[in-house]
């Protein structure tokens, strides 16, 4: 069975984080996960960068690839949530997604740089809940893995706390890994922030790890 990670970097939809990008897929290269940088468009409202995701995935698709895992960071985490969540059509859904301190809601705690550049000129609260993934969330979700510092000064915890509760109501199979110290966009992570030495459990547990197609 083929499988492919496409990363998402951050950036507030405005920039993507070059240390959330190629350094992320030579992570997963690493553990026999072929996988290359997603790089979505930029300052344009919704759905701009989610019909690129989902046009992606198809390719990925339609190129034989049975298995594809969205990994994203923080606006980036919450492209790749609501891909996840909120597919255009299956086969633009995702398998598996793995959010690091991702952007959740745009209803509470909202990230505003994210909030403007998706909202546009459209800023109601029916299109901010409708881009919130905790409202997106259901039984049929694939498999998430996320994580957050406590200390994340510029996407707060609750983000991931929303996400996961959601998750939870309706038995969606998750795993939340929260760490006291790690601020926001520690990427592959560092001194107490070992994200990825779980993820790779994770990761494992589900099936990842053979690499037959490249990106």
């Amino acid at each position: 069975m083929s499988g492919h990670a496409l990363v998402l970097p951050g950036g507030s939809y405005r920039s993507h984080a070059p240390h959330e990008a190629e350094p992320v897929v030579d992570w997963l290269e690493g553990l026999g996960i072929a996988a290359s940088v997603l790089r979505y468009p930029l300052g344009r409202p919704h759905p701009a960068a989610h019909a690129a995701i989902g046009a992606r995935i198809e390719g990925l698709r339609r190129a034989g690839v049975d298995r594809v895992l969205l990994v994203g960071f923080s606006a980036g985490g919450h492209a790749a949530g609501l891909a996840a969540l909120d597919a255009v059509v299956p086969a633009a859904r995702p398998d598996a997604a793995i959010l690091g301190y991702p952007v959740v809601s745009l209803r509470r705690h909202s990230h505003q740089g994210s909030s403007e550049v998706l909202l546009g000129g459209r800023d109601t609260d029916e299109n901010r809940s409708a881009l919130s993934l905790e409202t997106r969330v259901t039984a049929d979700a694939p498999p998430f893995f996320v994580f957050h510092s406590l200390d994340d000064e510029k996407v707060p915890v609750e983000h991931s706390l929303l996400l996961s509760g959601a998750l939870r109501r309706e038995r969606v199979p998750h795993e939340l890994h929260l760490y006291p110290v790690g601020g926001h966009g520690c990427a592959l992570g560092g001194p107490g922030v070992d994200w990825t030495a779980a993820c790779e459990r994770w990761l494992r547990a589900g099936g990842w790890g053979e690499k037959t197609i490249p990106g």
